[in-house]
């Protein structure tokens, strides 16, 4: 991954959100090879649940602003200390269909052992970028949805784990911005909004 270029993306923001959210996407620092982390959802949770995502959550008013939000749920959710990401750029806002606008931030965080709460985040697992950016473990769909037009949804199955929904819009742009993996330009199918998720 090529992390230099993201200081000097201009990010789309969101301006009309009701509800904000915001995320570290995690880089691992120092591996073998370049890694991201992610945390597996908890089953309990009202929405996005059992979902991969990256470490985040709901922006809280004693939240001085967005990016404080990302480093307190990261340190909740996986024990990661507040000083230890190093922020390195942003992603586009992206909405979900629980109604947050969520802001990603790109940081390089260390390479070692997280734990996860237990509570919201039931697991943490290491994805090498290799493994992400193989053709092999990605597909997409269209799915129609005329409330809001047809949507484009991305899968990346790596082991057992399939990042996709919101994590996978943000893991496209992350991508696309750090190494030489694109999106392809077809979809593998158009699917009908009640259609079985393929996870």
């Amino acid at each position: 991954m090529e992390l230099s270029g993201l200081g000097g993306y201009e990010p789309t923001t969101v301006a009309d959100a009701e509800r904000w959210a915001s995320v570290l996407a995690p880089v691992v620092d120092g591996g073998e090879e370049p890694a991201l982390l992610f945390i597996k959802r908890s089953d309990d949770l009202g929405s996005h649940a059992g979902q991969m995502a990256f470490p985040g959550g709901g922006h809280e008013p004693f939240d001085p602003d967005l990016v404080d939000t990302a480093r307190r749920e990261a340190w909740e959710e996986i024990g990661l200390h507040e000083t230890e990401p190093s922020i390195v750029g942003r992603l586009d806002d992206t909405t979900t269909t629980s109604g947050y606008a969520i802001r990603p931030y790109v940081a390089q965080v260390p390479d070692r052992t997280y734990e996860p709460d237990g509570v919201e985040a039931v697991e943490v697992a290491k994805l090498p970028v290799s493994a992400l950016t193989d053709p092999a473990n990605y597909e997409s769909e269209r799915r129609k949805r005329p409330e809001v037009g047809d949507v484009r949804l991305h899968y990346f199955h790596v082991g057992d784990y399939t990042v996709w929904g919101a994590t996978g819009r943000m893991l496209v742009q992350l991508l696309e911005l750090t190494t030489d993996w694109r999106a392809p330009e077809t979809v593998d199918r158009v699917v009908e909004p009640e259609a079985e998720f393929p996870v």
